[in-house]
């Protein structure tokens, strides 16, 4: 059975990650979402609050799980007997960060691979800390994130609406 990890914070999940999500469940007899804590950053959500908010927009895809983990990738994606890391490119902007990444986890371990996926078009401009922000001035994030997680982020900024 061939596994994979999608990680990341998820803070909070777009309509990007879950079509990366998406493009990883086709490909991967099981596949592991796993939200990691936003290292360096604050997060807005807890890593609860974001499992919550994952959960019922993964239910359509039967070979995804949602996890926490803390550490490093390579030790989690090993420990679960994954073969792969997919990673999500929006733009050339993130190749480079990505491809360090990359080589390094391949320098920790390398029968790990990791594999890139692009998003469709629709969403390569769209991230969680833009998204943050349309809704920290009252914008429309509609278009952006699923409806649970736009209310979420409602009830996060209330002084705005």
């Amino acid at each position: 059975m061939r596994h994979c990890i999608y990680p990341g914070t998820f803070d909070p999940i777009t309509y990007g990650h879950l079509d990366v999500l998406g493009r990883a469940a086709k490909l991967f007899d099981r596949v592991t979402l796993a939200i990691a804590p936003s290292a360096g950053k604050t997060p807005l959500f807890t890593s609860a609050e974001r499992v919550a908010m994952v959960g019922p927009n993964v239910a359509i895809f039967p070979n995804v799980a949602v996890v926490t983990f803390e550490g490093l990738l390579v030790e989690f994606a090993m420990a679960q007997k994954a073969d792969a890391i997919i990673r999500g490119l929006r733009a050339l902007s993130d190749f480079e960060f990505e491809f360090n990444m990359a080589l390094m986890n391949r320098h920790l371990q390398p029968e790990l691979e990791t594999l890139f996926v692009m998003p469709n078009e629709q969403f390569s401009y769209t991230s969680s800390t833009l998204v943050k922000q349309v809704a920290k001035y009252g914008g429309d994030v509609s278009n952006f994130v699923p409806p649970n997680v736009a209310e979420a982020l409602r009830r996060a900024y209330p002084q705005n609406r």
